[in-house]
Parts: structure tokens; sequence; C-alpha cells
């Protein structure tokens, strides 16, 4: 029993010392100079010329005798060692500091404030750390307090993109539009009734109210209750034609034009079709809405 774990020792051990050592690569490309550092005979070649992919970051490359004198025959160079050549792509740390900074040039807010909670991984490849404000994710209020994850890259070996993520705390001076009263649906909201007031809050992106004349004439979807924040998702452009309303019929058919009234029995902007009610002889037809309260029958309307 001892001389088998001898003879296996004495097997197992030069397998460890002849292991090839893995040496660090940075481009998409391993170099002639990459090579020349693995395999001497390759120091004629020269040091640019792109001779194989790199491997993926952290990862490794392993090199045959027979892949290696592939190599060289193209060179017309003869290799008969060493027996492997095995290259990895280096990477490093992730820098918080740099993380920081690529986010605030996302943000374009001077006056946010950062905290990163988690990142991940912990390595990769040396580039350019890149945020952008389309991946950054959103709380399902404007709380500050709650860690959203934000997608990002480093950019490497000229457009390679490595992904990374972490979970960051973002709070800023918002402004946020509140209701000064009790707002109905369907009801028009008139300027009294809204104010801009100044929180600290998770920064929205540039679709959030941010002006009361954005607000003004528009309608609640569901009730505002007075104090609480008017989101652009529960506001919507009141109708031009409700249904019920009494609407001015204009009738245009080449050179001949007729006005009539009409009665409306769908609801729509301006551009939609509606139907309408003709008072007179009950027959219902179509007809384009051309602002409030009146519609445009014509050869374009179907």
């Amino acid at each position: 029993m001892i001389l088998r774990c001898l003879i296996t020792c004495c097997w197992f051990v030069p397998c460890i010392l002849a292991q090839t050592p893995c040496l660090p690569v940075t481009g998409d490309q391993i170099l002639g100079s990459d090579f020349a550092r693995a395999v001497p005979a390759f120091a004629h070649i020269s040091p640019g010329s792109p001779l194989a992919q790199s491997p993926m970051p952290g990862n490794t490359r392993v090199f045959h005798l027979s892949e290696l004198q592939s190599i060289g025959a193209r060179f017309s160079i003869a290799v008969s060692s060493p027996q492997e050549a095995c290259f990895r792509f280096e990477t490093q740390p992730l820098n918080a500091d740099r993380i920081a900074e690529a986010m605030h040039n996302a943000l374009q807010n001077p006056d946010a404030r950062i905290e990163i909670v988690e990142t991940s991984p912990a390595t990769a490849p040396a580039g350019t750390i890149v945020f952008t404000r389309e991946n950054l994710g959103v709380p399902a209020a404007s709380d500050s307090k709650t860690p959203v994850p934000w997608r990002g890259d480093v950019v490497y070996a000229g457009s390679r993109r490595f992904p990374i993520w972490s979970k960051v705390r973002i709070s800023a001076p918002i402004g946020r539009m509140t209701a000064v009263e009790a707002l109905r649906p369907g009801v028009a909201i008139k300027r009294d009734q809204v104010r801009m007031e100044l929180v600290e809050g998770f920064p929205q992106p540039a679709s959030r109210i941010v002006s009361i004349d954005q607000i003004v004439g528009m309608t609640a979807l569901r009730p505002i209750v007075a104090g609480s924040e008017i989101r652009q998702d529960n506001l919507t452009r009141p109708n031009d034609v409700n249904r019920g309303d009494t609407v001015l019929v204009e009738v245009r058919f080449g050179a001949a034009h007729l006005a009539l009234t009409g009665r409306a029995e769908s609801a729509g902007h301006m551009g939609d079709v509606v139907q309408v009610r003709n008072p007179d002889t009950s027959k219902i037809f179509q007809a384009r809405v051309e602002g409030p309260d009146r519609v445009m029958v014509g050869p374009s309307v179907q």
C-alpha cells in the first residue's frame, strides 16, 4: 500500500511542476509579442501581429503543441517546445470611486447623493466604467431609502463590454407636484388646485412633471387625495367630445357643405373617429373629431 502511494506521488508531483504558467493578456487578440513570451521561437514574429482570439475576462486559453506548430507554420517557424502555452485575460478589482464617478456622470445632477450598497462582480477587465440613466431601476415611489439595481458595463479592448451591476441608494432635491385639494377623475385640473414643492427623493427621469403648465387642463384617471403627489401616469388629456354631448356636425362632399347638430354616442380626442346619432332620423354615422364638440363627415372618414 505504501509503495503504491509512493508511485502515485512520484507520478503526480512532476505533473504539478510541469504545469504551464498562464501569461496575462489585455486585448481582444493574442499578439505576436504575447506568444513570444511563451514560445521563444516566435520572437521573430511581428509584435503587433494578431495570432488568436483572447479568452474572456477571468478565463484562460491553452494552446497545445500541435496548435503552436500550426501557428509557427504560417511564419515558417519550426516549434518543438514548449508542449503548450497558456494565456489568461487579466482582471482587476473594481474601484468604488470610479463606479461612483461614472454614476454621477450618468445622472448629470451635481446635488445627487449616491450610496453604493452592493457591487458585483469583484473583478473586471481594465477599461472604462459606463453607466446610463436608462439602465437605472426606479423605486415604486419617490423613496430614496430603497436600494435599486443599476446595470453598467466596463468597456475594454476596444468595444468589448463586460457587464457589471450595483445596488444603490440615490437621493437629491426634486420638484414634486402636489394636489392642494382633492382632485376628481374627469374634471379638468385648475391652476390653483396644484402647487410645486421641493422635497428630498429619488431623482426621476426627464419625463417627470416639472411645471404646473403640464397639469392644468388635464384630468385625473383616479382620485387624487389632497397633499399627495400628482403623477404623470395618473393624468390624461380630457376628451374633446364626450358621449351624450351635442356636437356640431360639418358635412363635406366636394363643393357641398352642410352643417347640422348631432349627439355623440362615443367619446374621443381631436383626430379620433366617433359615433354620432342624427336626432331627426336616429341613424348613427361616423365622424372625425375636429375640436371641442365639433366633428366632420366626409369621404376621408371611414
